[in-house]
């Protein structure tokens, strides 16, 4: 594993464990999307392979203090990313880089250097995407909870607008030449749902503006369950790659041993190499169980019943629950739960409930996996180191 990829590693576990909920915004999601516009922008800038892996590692540990709370959350990430990079032994000079990165994130912070220019465009890359907006839904209704900040529509709208337009810009070359046009296509976005906002509200009856602040719930409802429910699907492919990693190492593991190691065994010779070869094999064949467990599907009756529906029992968003089901039967019981609201969303938060279940399982499984197979290869190196040393006395 690469330095970067222990870094990544790290500071996926760190948020996923201590991050709290309230930050729907400010979590790996925005981290990893700083991660990727940092590495397009030191190349584009053209930096070296140590000042790409400086701005790197930053852009992974640039919100780690949100872990703590809002508050003086550089601070802490600077906190954060010099105890891990100091037990790395990374030195003095390369973690005092890595901390005026991190600091230059500061929103008042003027960049004094290229790479201090990189990192704060990067920070603001989502000024570009087409989803945007949904990410300030996102940020705004974190602010609610985390800030206690509570906006209308225009004036939230209002506030996006004079950000974009009046208090930021981007440094580098490269995003001055390309990302200042896709930012502002969001500008112009906004202006129009500005204008629209402030049409309604001279026309508006008091009966549609309450029809109105429904559906922007319902809005933000949605974007809170779609981007809680791409959180898990990305935390359950991760998961299953670092299975499928385990998986083929151990496997090629011991395919060679038993090409190379295993025939020879049978001579003499070759005796004091028995033991440590069979803890090699069964320390791996263990870590391959334990991969297969924390992949392996659980299998459902696939069925359900027209009472089922009618008591609100059966969830209809998990395949598990209908493959085996009529189209008929399906269509009228997705029919029935779309009519009814509450239980819509909750078969929505089941479904986000009981994959967060399995997500539970499969990470479990995954560090047994883990360090059954660090332990199996420290434990095989020591067998191996004194069967050599016993053969040579």
């Amino acid at each position: 594993m690469s330095f970067i990829e222990e870094v990544q590693d790290f500071v996926s576990n760190l948020l996923k464990d201590k991050l709290s909920d309230s930050f729907i915004y400010h979590n790996f999601n925005h981290t990893s999307d700083v991660v990727k516009a940092v590495k397009i922008l030191s190349e584009k800038e053209k930096c070296t392979d140590e000042e790409i892996e400086i701005l790197t590692v930053a852009a992974w540990f640039h919100d780690t203090g949100y872990i703590y709370g809002f508050e003086n959350h550089e601070d802490n990430s600077v906190t954060v990313a010099a105890e891990f990079l100091k037990n790395k032994q990374k030195s003095p000079e390369y973690i005092a880089q890595v901390n005026a990165l991190i600091k230059a994130t500061l929103y008042n912070h003027e960049p004094q250097n290229t790479l201090e220019k990189i990192i704060k465009d990067a920070d603001f890359y989502h000024f570009t995407t087409k989803n945007y907006c949904d990410r300030c839904e996102l940020l705004r209704t974190e602010w609610k909870f985390v800030r206690d900040k509570k906006v209308t529509d225009l004036e939230w709208a209002k506030e996006n607008l004079n950000m974009l337009t009046q208090c930021h810009q981007y440094y580098t070359d490269y995003a001055k030449a390309n990302w200042n046009a896709l930012k502002e296509k969001n500008v112009n976005l906004i202006r129009a749902s500005i204008g629209k906002m402030e049409k309604d509200n001279e026309e508006i009856t008091p009966k549609k503006e309450k029809k109105n602040k429904i559906a922007k719930t319902d809005r933000g409802i949605d974007t809170l369950f779609r981007i809680t429910l791409n959180n898990h699907t990305r935390l359950s492919g991760i998961a299953d790659s670092k299975a499928n990693i385990l998986l083929s190492v151990n496997a090629i593991i011991i395919s060679i041993a038993l090409s190379t190691i295993v025939p020879k065994l049978d001579s003499p010779s070759n005796a004091h190499l028995v033991i440590p070869t069979f803890v090699m094999l069964t320390f791996s064949v263990v870590s391959i169980i334990f991969a297969i467990l924390s992949t392996r599907p659980k299998v459902t009756s696939g069925t359900f019943t027209r009472k089922d529906i009618e008591d609100r029992k059966v969830n209809l968003l998990f395949f598990g629950n209908f493959y085996k089901m009529p189209l008929d039967e399906y269509e009228w019981a997705m029919n029935e739960m779309m009519k009814d609201n509450q239980y819509l969303y909750n078969s929505m938060i089941k479904d986000l409930y009981f994959l967060g279940i399995v997500l539970e399982k499969k990470y479990k499984l995954l560090r047994i996996t883990y360090n059954i197979f660090m332990v199996g290869i420290i434990i095989s190196f020591i067998a191996f180191f004194l069967a050599f040393n016993t053969t040579r006395i």
